[in-house]
């Protein structure tokens, strides 16, 4: 067993009267963390905590075998891509990592190829390098907070949402390059309140709601009590009333939802296990072209009930 990267015992964090973090102890060990849980759930915290930002009001944290808090060798060994941004908007992306890089200590010889080094990493295309970060999209402009992290060669990734705002194809881009860097030795560790984003990227998962932690290891051990449960899927298909019609005959359904005019069919299944052997026969039966399903199983709501018994 891999000694942990970030050890938490008994940390509290209080803002005032509101508790932030509540008496949570856990270990995270090496390779992808994802760190999921709702707004208010206590991510940016606990994130703030391991980056140095902000002091436990008690317990201990430490981060690769050092406590964060005011201790600039630990702090100089992580990487960190905030939610929110401040990009400057005048400047271009190659400026603007130049001029980090020299601000955190970066030989000026070496800033600018390292800076493009880390653009062409996080596959900003070169064509968009002249272009002022004010004009950026939010997916580019995710990159270059990207890029900014990784410019010295972190030994822990901190990602905090760093999906937000991205389409289908950049989420799929982003997580290659988390999953290339992890293979370099990169440890990460990535938050979202989307499960389903984290779920394919990370190998271990932790799950934070009001402060405390839910469940923490191996994606697959807190999705294995989850097979026994009602699925909900969310189907686009050319006849939704047509196909919850066949699904109710057929005694498949436990309630449903159709938008005709959206071509949506959202519904809950009575027997997922002998559902899902006969779901390819009924959607031939059926004669529909399905274009897109979605499991409402992968939502964090449904696993959030599983984990507090709820």
């Amino acid at each position: 067993m891999s000694a942990p990267i970030i050890e938490a015992r008994q940390v509290s964090r209080w803002y005032g009267l509101v508790m932030g973090l509540n008496h949570i102890s856990f270990d995270i060990l090496p390779g992808i963390t994802g760190l999921v849980g709702p707004n208010g759930a206590g991510k940016s915290t606990l994130i703030q905590i391991i980056t140095g930002q902000l002091k436990p009001s008690s317990g201990m944290l430490t981060v690769l075998g050092h406590t964060p808090w005011n201790h600039p060798p630990t702090l100089a060994r992580l990487g960190y891509c905030p939610e929110k941004e401040a990009l400057p908007e005048h400047l271009r992306p190659l400026e603007w990592l130049t001029g980090l890089g020299l601000l955190s200590g970066l030989p000026r010889q070496q800033v600018g190829p390292i800076a493009s080094a880390s653009l062409a990493k996080v596959r900003l295309r070169e064509a968009d390098w002249g272009k002022r970060l004010g004009q950026f999209s939010k997916g580019m402009r995710q990159r270059v907070k990207l890029a900014q992290a990784i410019m010295h060669q972190p030994d822990l990734l901190v990602l905090d949402e760093p999906m937000n705002g991205l389409d289908p194809m950049g989420r799929q881009e982003i997580a290659t390059i988390l999953k290339e860097l992890a293979a370099q030795g990169v440890h990460i560790l990535i938050s979202s309140h989307i499960l389903a984003e984290l779920e394919p990227l990370c190998r271990n998962i932790m799950i934070l709601n009001w402060g405390r932690v839910m469940a923490t290891g191996a994606r697959q051990h807190i999705r294995s009590g989850l097979t026994d449960w009602p699925e909900q899927l969310t189907v686009l298909c050319e006849d939704p009333e047509g196909l919850a019609a066949l699904l109710f005959e057929g005694g498949y359904l436990l309630g449903f939802d159709a938008h005709q005019e959206e071509g949506r069919l959202t519904f809950r299944i009575k027997n997922p296990q002998g559902f899902f052997p006969q779901w390819a026969s009924l959607v031939r039966e059926s004669g529909q072209a399905i274009h897109e399903i979605r499991s409402g199983n992968r939502s964090l709501q449904t696993l959030f009930n599983k984990v507090t018994h709820s």
